[in-house]
């Protein structure tokens, strides 16, 4: 099994087990450390397999500043995850879109208010074996041909697609359909989200889909970034043309910044988490939301995803003070 784990330099563990960093500083602007503030609780997450690396390294570091508060990151994709978090079965979901109607209104449903919180952004990358030396670039006409609901059963060749390439089976490998990151690859591909063939390598687990693509010559599969990124010895990433003839750039590979800014359209996209209003009462929940917008811009680079500005961080952490402040009014 291939796991991705943050990589944290000696200086960032250094700022972080410290006290809490700003942003890209080690030195001014610190918050008061974790430790100070005596805190001890429960933190329930769970969610997208996408955003799990970062919560799941922000977990770690937030240990070493508060020992007492014990932090769960669970992965059963963002559609799982929201509907734990809709039922109020758990504070903090990871998602990699958006909360949809039918989430929000179960949320309203159960008197949960919640607060939504980018904090980095993603390129979903469509990879191929190493091997696989026909698929240089790609469409997006040519990957809805392949993941469009019709293609089951019927597009099943890799010469179907282009003349020119092999008369080989195409072995597909992509997230589950409770996966945010199926729903945001279907919407942008094939025009509605959570409609795609049905006969292909389903995972909620993005190792899974890395380990089928890295053993296959014959597959193509699509994950997050980061997930390439930490396998990239034995995946090859397909530049994406989106045909916009206006802009002439052609297919465009995902990279840091392609994906940062927004060439690498349209499987670019933000990453988030949700905090529900009760949760945001408490003082160890407070803290920890702080602690990983403080610390996000780093942490999402280190393990593999692209972070906001400066900016945005701080537009964030504005928006959760007054989510806080509701909150503690209820």
């Amino acid at each position: 099994m291939i796991f991705i784990r943050s990589k944290i330099s000696t200086l960032h563990a250094a700022c972080l087990i410290g006290g809490a960093l700003m942003l890209n500083s080690c030195g001014d602007q610190k918050r008061e450390s974790a430790n100070e503030l005596d805190l001890s609780g429960n933190i329930q997450i769970d969610g997208s397999s996408t955003v799990y690396p970062i919560t799941e390294a922000m977990a770690e570091e937030f240990r070493m500043v508060a020992p007492d508060v014990r932090v769960t990151v669970g992965v059963s994709g963002t559609g799982g995850g929201m509907k734990k978090f809709s039922r109020g079965e758990i504070d903090i979901v990871n998602a990699s879109r958006e909360i949809n109607a039918s989430e929000g209104e179960l949320a309203k449903e159960n008197n949960l208010r919640f607060v939504e919180l980018p904090v980095a952004y993603d390129g979903l990358t469509v990879a191929v074996h190493p091997e696989n030396d026909w698929v240089r670039e790609i469409t997006l006409a040519e990957l809805k041909k392949i993941w469009e609901p019709s293609a089951q059963g019927t597009i099943t060749h890799w010469n179907q697609i282009r003349p020119e390439w092999p008369n080989e089976e195409i072995h597909l490998y992509g997230p589950g359909v409770e996966s945010g990151t199926y729903d945001y690859f279907t919407e942008a591909i094939v025009g509605e989200s959570h409609s795609s063939r049905g006969d292909y390598t389903a995972s909620e687990d993005d190792n899974v889909l890395v380990q089928g693509v890295s053993t296959d010559p014959n597959a193509l599969g699509f994950f997050g970034f980061a997930y390439y990124e930490e396998n990239q010895d034995k995946l090859r990433a397909v530049p994406v043309d989106d045909q916009n003839d206006s802009n002439g750039k052609g297919a465009v590979l995902p990279s840091r910044q392609t994906v940062k800014d927004g060439t690498y359209a349209p499987l670019s996209r933000p990453l988030f988490v949700y905090v529900n209003s009760s949760a945001a009462a408490r003082p160890e929940v407070i803290e920890f939301v702080n602690f990983y917008l403080d610390n996000a811009a780093i942490l999402s680079e280190e393990v593999g995803y692209i972070q906001m500005t400066e900016e945005q961080y701080q537009e964030q952490k504005e928006k959760f003070e007054e989510f806080v402040q509701q909150a503690s009014q209820q």
